[in-house]
């Protein structure tokens, strides 16, 4: 691949080449918030139309790759319950756990005892390794394309709330040998309880009509 060639599932072939490069270079948080509508809606709409299971494997990858940066900057400000807040939250949560999968499932390992419930909802296989988180927040994603999209956010907050709660855990053991590692962790575990919440009240708005 030579170094002027972008990467074959990026902006080409999930998007026209209009719905992005006619926003690029635009300082106006009108037309931003316009584009990451349009992208995010073209995103799910060409996954929810299109059975085709090399296109859902392009739409899960699309936050791997190369060139996600164009994209991020529309998503990653939107607000949380709507449309491009949420499948940015969704794609986030994926790249953590691949990021750093032994850490999280920890977390989870921790937090599930407090939060059986929850770890349904998730659907995490047993036991909750790496792996396993991998690929739940892979199929977490995958079913935002081909299945319920309510669904798939009420599964992404279920997740979000047993790792906030295996990290509150990570907290209070640290807070006697490393304060500020513990007030850190705890900071992070309140954040990705809002996020949870966020998830579920987009997925009520969703149900209704309502996730734009």
């Amino acid at each position: 691949m030579s170094s002027g060639t972008r990467r074959q599932y990026h902006r080409p072939t999930l998007f026209t080449s209009d719905m992005i490069d006619r926003y690029e270079g635009g300082a106006d948080p009108a037309r931003l918030s316009e584009a990451a509508h349009v992208t995010a809606g073209a995103l799910v709409n060409r996954g929810r139309a299109n059975g085709d299971p090399v296109v859902l494997e392009k739409l899960i990858r699309l936050a791997d790759a190369e060139g996600l940066e164009e994209v991020a900057e529309l998503w990653s400000a939107s607000p949380a319950q709507t449309l491009p807040g949420t499948l940015w939250r969704l794609y986030a949560l994926r790249r953590t756990v691949l990021q750093d999968p032994v850490r999280l499932a920890a977390y989870f390992r921790d937090g599930r005892a407090q939060a059986p419930v929850h770890q349904a909802i998730a659907g995490v296989a047993e036991p909750p390794g790496p792996q396993e988180l991998v690929d739940m927040t892979t199929a977490i994603l995958a079913g935002a394309f081909t299945g319920d999209y309510d669904v798939a956010l009420h599964r992404a907050a279920a997740f979000c709330r047993v790792v906030a709660l295996g990290e509150t855990a990570h907290a209070d053991a640290a807070d006697h040998a490393d304060p500020q590692r513990g007030s850190a962790l705890t900071r992070a575990a309140h954040r990705l309880g809002g996020t949870a919440d966020d998830l579920d009240a987009a997925a009520a708005l969703w149900r209704d009509g309502d996730l734009s």
